[in-house]
């Protein structure tokens, strides 16, 4: 069970070593997200975090989400600084008895930290003149809606 906000990038087989490996494990779904380029003019993504309060309140939800499904085991991985078009942001794994609480899981956490994890995202284009922070969307707004 691990929750990290940081930097550096991460290998997806070396965090899945070992992932959900409780007897009464059935079922694991994993989630990576990347940065990708809507409008073929983005460079780069720099994420800003506000280190202590970001973690604690990705861990709170996380708690909320095992307690919820039950998980057996869970993994949050979200980078913050400059990342580039096609780089790794974010994983979540799940792990639990049944799929269904496995992947309920892992999109209650995924649609959380789209919208409420403490990280703000400015867009850098690759000619350099243009840097706009992203605005809360109203679809992340409405996928919230169903928990």
């Amino acid at each position: 069970m691990k929750v990290s906000v940081q930097s550096e990038d991460f290998d997806l087989a070396s965090e899945l070593a070992g992932f959900g490996q409780a007897a009464n494990t059935g079922a694991t779904v994993t989630f990576t997200g990347l940065v990708r380029d809507d409008t073929g003019q983005l460079d780069y993504m720099e994420i800003e975090h506000y280190p202590g309060m970001c973690e604690t309140a990705i861990a709170k939800i996380v708690d909320d989400a095992a307690t919820r499904w039950a998980l057996t085991d869970f993994l949050v991985i979200h980078r913050y600084g400059k990342l580039h078009v096609g780089t790794q942001i974010m994983m979540v794994a799940t792990a639990a008895r049944h799929r269904a609480e496995a992947f309920e899981a892992a999109e209650y956490l995924m649609d959380y930290l789209k919208s409420r994890a403490p990280f703000w995202k400015k867009e850098v284009s690759k000619d350099g003149t243009k840097a706009e922070w992203v605005a809360a969307k109203d679809t992340d707004e409405d996928a919230l809606d169903r928990w």
